[in-house]
């Protein structure tokens, strides 16, 4: 199960990579927002945040305006490694590099078709261990000593 949010400035660009999901029969959960109206994007980065750390969902995608707000938000619950991309080699290494389980996503900064290809890229890349797992491991260390 994915997990996906946004707040106002990600609401389109969240509907169109949803309905793209749904066709390819990929499942997501929506936890919001679910219009335009002015909204507050850290809640919406705890809530997909939370569900991924918790094992609900596998992964996430996060969307706001330029991406930058709501990753800094999500990447501040533990066990998060969100990272924003704007193209498909960063999103499918920070997968193979750097395990991360949230990609976010700028809607001002990349249209729908480059975003849905990032999120292709981004749920079909796996990490790949190796010495990469000892960094993903001293970035671990490094969060639990806050």
């Amino acid at each position: 199960m994915l997990a996906i949010g946004c707040d106002h400035g990600g609401y389109q660009l969240k509907q169109y990579i949803m309905k793209c999901l749904g066709e390819k029969g990929v499942e997501y959960k929506d936890f919001g927002t679910y219009n335009e109206d002015s909204c507050d994007y850290p809640a919406y980065a705890e809530a997909v945040s939370r569900s991924v750390v918790s094992g609900e969902c596998e992964k996430g995608i996060l969307i706001c305006g330029t991406g930058i707000g709501i990753s800094i938000a999500a990447n501040k619950i533990h066990g998060i490694r969100a990272a924003l991309c704007s193209d498909c080699y960063s999103a499918e290494y920070t997968r193979r590099h750097n395990d991360a389980n949230i990609l976010a996503l700028g809607a001002r900064t990349v249209g729908s078709g480059l975003a849905m290809k990032i999120v292709d890229t981004f749920l079909s890349a796996s990490f790949e261990g190796g010495r990469h797992a000892q960094r993903v491991d001293m970035i671990r260390e490094l969060e639990s000593r806050g």
